[in-house]
This record gives structure tokens, sequence and C-alpha cells, in this order.
């Protein structure tokens, strides 16, 4: 399924909410609880999956649930359509201070793994569903789990995370990270940890036993 196309400004600096423009017809998806007002026009309703794909079937949906709730997500996802005449405006937001970054899933290879809470809402037509770290220590020490969130599709979607967030293409490179510090990255790269230097580094020097490493 092809994603909706919307449009979108984000607003305010440290607490960040975009706003989604809707023509009739197109819908946006959310997580539960995160919209922060929308027009006259929008109707919203909870259902059980993103609506990627429409023959799914009720066990199908009941298994993406299942996933969703592996990942510390809501059963049900929100989704919010235009139903007016003329184009109508939701926004959304997360429930802490942070950054809000856009993704182009389809200058990102059509996917994009990010941490657990990072998704915040995506154009109908965006598949969100988990994936498991490959490696056992990165479950283990990694900072976010074994257990990430896969976005997919040719649209736009928006994830949230707190601090100040840094773009880095890494091409022959490797870069080491704070285990609690990495939002996301495309699946293409290669996730793992490794120790924060010799021992007494590792208990003595400030960053923590262990960082994540993206090669």
């Amino acid at each position: 399924m092809r994603s909706h196309e919307i449009d979108y400004q984000i607003l305010g600096s440290d607490l960040q909410m975009v706003e989604v423009e809707l023509d009739p017809g197109e819908t946006v998806i959310a997580e539960a609880g995160a919209m922060c007002y929308m027009e006259n026009g929008i109707e919203f309703e909870a259902k059980m999956g993103d609506g990627s794909d429409a023959n799914t079937g009720f066990f199908g949906k009941v298994l993406s649930a299942g996933k969703r709730v592996l990942a510390g997500e809501s059963i049900f996802m929100t989704h919010f359509t235009n139903r007016g005449n003329g184009k109508k405006r939701v926004s959304f937001a997360a429930a802490y201070p942070g950054k809000i970054i856009p993704l182009d899933l389809s200058e990102s290879g059509g996917s994009i793994l990010c941490q657990s809470d990072a998704f915040l809402c995506a154009a109908m037509g965006t598949k969100v569903s988990i994936a498991f770290t490959k490696r056992l220590g990165a479950g283990f020490f990694g900072g976010d789990g074994f257990i990430l969130q896969k976005l997919q599709g040719d649209g736009k979607a928006f994830v949230h995370s707190g601090g100040t967030i840094i773009k880095k293409e890494i091409v022959n490179d490797v870069v080491r990270i704070d285990t609690g510090c990495l939002v996301a990255f495309t699946e293409g790269l290669d996730y793992s940890i490794e120790k924060a230097g010799n021992l007494k580094t590792m208990f003595f020097g400030g960053e923590g036993i262990f960082l994540a490493t993206i090669r």
C-alpha cells in the first residue's frame, strides 16, 4: 500500500509538536495519546494495527497487536482521517521534552529501525512493526533492549527523542555511541555493543561499561 502524501510543519523548540495537514480522505496514524489538537472535520478511531495491509485478517491483527505489547506500546493505534471539505490539520507531540525528527522512508531504503518508544505518527500506509536485535550483547546492554521498532513504507514518518538530535552518515566507518543516545538507524547498518575500554576505564571513566557500535 502506498503511503498517503501528507504535508507537515514542526512547531516549537524543546517542547516540539508536529502539525500534519490532511487533504480530504487522507489519514495519519499515531500512537495512542499523542494527539494535541485537531480541526473540525477530522474523525479519529482506535484500531488494532496500522492499516498498512487492508487484507490482514483478525488473527493477523491480533499478532500485530501482540508484537506492539512486546515493544511496550499500546495494543491500539489511532487513525485520524479528514472527512471534511478542504484541508484540515491535526497535531501530535510526545509526553516529554525533546525533538521530533521527520523521516522520508522512501529516501532511507523504505525501512528505519528506532528505539522502542520513538515512534510518534506517520502517513497512512506506513507499516509499524518490531525487530529483534541480532546480537545477545546488544539486547542486554545496548540501552534499547532486544526489541526495536521497525518503520516500513514510502511516505513520511515522525519519531521523537529527548535531547539534541544529530544525523550522521556512516560510510566505511565505525561510530561508538553512549547506549542511551541512539535514536534510529537504517536497516543496512550493523548494530552491536563493545566494552568501553579496559577494566579501570569501564568502572571509573564515567561513560558506562559498554558503548553501542554502528558500522
